[in-house]
């Protein structure tokens, strides 16, 4: 039986994909083989699969660390909100219905044999698959049903480590809590506990430690200390826009994004936030696009019409009309590529309720949105850098028009070289996400826009060598052999 371990947590956000990923690297430099998986994950921060599928970003950034390919199979339910009470259901890397969250609780049951295939391929090639939970088993209001936490630990039979998150507070209470609201047997299940982003001197929580031990007869794995560089790895969770923007200088070249109600993939300006001579800012509701803005990044989005409106309501149309006057730039991205152009029209009803308006009108490009989804790896080149460009499409959508005649990239492709997007001035659109991870295109496009790099960032050897640096870090502070071998005992055995 192949090794397993399940991290849960003692709410969102404590940090399970990170420290996932750093056990992955760690792991992985043993010399086992290791998978990551994710029964149930809800994010519009999704990556494309080389067999066109898509999964949750974070399980994708945990495949890198295990330093292979991403697969369907690690992410095999993926929920992508549409609306405060619907979401995109996505099984096994297809999009399957769109469902209303009280319909989607009738569905659970039915997506459990899909998790517990996709777990068992995963298994069948590794020595080690280490699961990450989703929210918190504490909700035992949503036991019933569950395929993301102590639902799916108890059907594959995999144990549990519980992490708590000592950053927000009451880490004392989020773990005795938990203890105290699951069923005995799901206690029994747990086997061991650890601390998660503290600052300071660690054997200040020593007694800490003693009191959770006692509590719940759990055993601590250990307390992990904050790890200041986890912001150069993406992130997967849109609350982290507001925590990772680059503090930077008055002289630095802004790059703003609005942060949209359905913003998607939104990843696409980490690397600018980590560029020198940059401060990418992630503009929130109720605040204007910032004057002295010299690029406008209008982002993807789950719901394009739906976000449209929400762009207007903050008034940001207004904004970006005032930031093309004054000489700015604005690269629209997948659905901001959309929104740009004349008109948008959801004939179905795909992405909310059905019907058609007013683009912004920066492009003269139509789009109606379509079922079928572009789910692509795809490489190229910027016409207006000359330089490569490598990323991923992942849009539903037919975009028409005379602005096509202006294309922003040429894509390479099995019939031969193919146009992407539209321009139009200092106004650019496309349908690639993932541009600006290309050292070279985002050079050239600085340079382009009146800021010539001041630093020589590698992003993508930036993000492996946190990888590592953050494989150390948990490898100080974490009993990895007791990981191990807690992962190697399944608990009914």
């Amino acid at each position: 039986m192949t090794a397993a371990v399940m991290i849960q947590g003692t709410g969102s956000d404590v940090g399970k994909s990170v420290l996932v990923a750093g056990l992955a690297r760690a792991f992985t430099r043993r010399g086992l083989v290791v998978r990551p998986f994710k029964p149930q994950n809800m994010s519009n921060n999704a990556a494309v699969t080389p067999d066109g599928g898509e999964i949750g970003r974070a399980q994708a950034l945990q495949a890198r660390a295990c330093g292979v390919a991403p697969s369907v199979d690690m992410n095999p339910v993926l929920l992508k909100p549409e609306s405060d009470l619907g979401a995109q259901v996505v099984v096994q890397g297809r999009r399957v219905a769109t469902l209303k969250a009280r319909d989607y609780q009738a569905w659970k049951p039915r997506l459990l044999p899909a998790v517990l295939e996709s777990f068992s391929r995963l298994g069948d090639a590794a020595d080690l698959v280490l699961v990450e939970g989703a929210g918190s088993p504490a909700e035992v209001n949503l036991r019933a049903g569950d395929i993301a936490n102590m639902g799916f630990a108890d059907a594959a039979d995999v144990p549990v480590v519980l992490a708590g998150d000592i950053d927000r507070g009451g880490v004392i209470a989020q773990l005795v809590g938990t203890h105290a609201v699951v069923t005995e047997a799901e206690r029994q299940r747990i086997r061991a506990f650890l601390i998660n982003k503290f600052r300071g001197d660690v054997r200040l929580f020593d007694d800490g430690l003693t009191i959770i031990e006692e509590r719940t007869g759990w055993p601590s794995l250990g307390v992990v200390p904050w790890f200041g560089e986890a912001h150069k790895l993406p992130a997967e969770d849109a609350v982290a826009l507001s925590t990772r923007t680059n503090a930077g200088i008055h002289d630095d070249l802004v790059v703003a994004m609005p942060m949209l109600s359905r913003i998607a993939n939104f990843d696409d300006l980490d690397p600018l936030k980590l560029e020198p001579g940059v401060r990418a800012v992630a503009v929130p509701p109720g605040e204007p696009l910032p004057a002295e803005a010299r690029v406008v990044i209008l982002p993807g989005s789950k719901s394009t019409i739906g976000d449209l409106a929400f762009l207007r309501r903050q008034g940001w149309d207004i904004d970006l009309a005032a930031h093309i006057r004054r000489g700015g730039w604005v690269v629209g991205l997948c659905a901001g590529f959309q929104m740009l152009g004349r008109r948008l029209d959801d004939p179905d009803g795909l992405e909310g309720p059905a019907g058609a308006v007013d683009g912004l009108g920066f492009l003269d490009v139509e789009t109606v949105l379509t079922p079928d989804k572009a789910l692509i790896a795809v490489s190229g080149r910027d016409r207006l850098t000359g330089e490569a460009v490598h990323g991923y499409e992942m849009h539903m959508g037919r975009t028409t028009g005379p602005g096509l005649d202006r294309p922003m990239l040429t894509l390479d492709g099995d019939g031969g070289p193919r146009p992407d997007g539209a321009v139009s001035g200092r106004v650019l659109g496309c349908y690639v996400h993932g541009l600006f991870a290309d050292d070279g295109f985002r050079r050239a496009f600085l340079a382009a826009v009146g800021r010539p790099p001041t630093g020589d960032l590698a992003y993508e050897a930036t993000v492996e060598r946190t990888l590592d640096a953050l494989a150390d870090h948990l490898a100080a502070h974490l009993d990895l052999d007791r990981l191990l071998a807690i992962a190697r005992q399944p608990v009914t055995a």
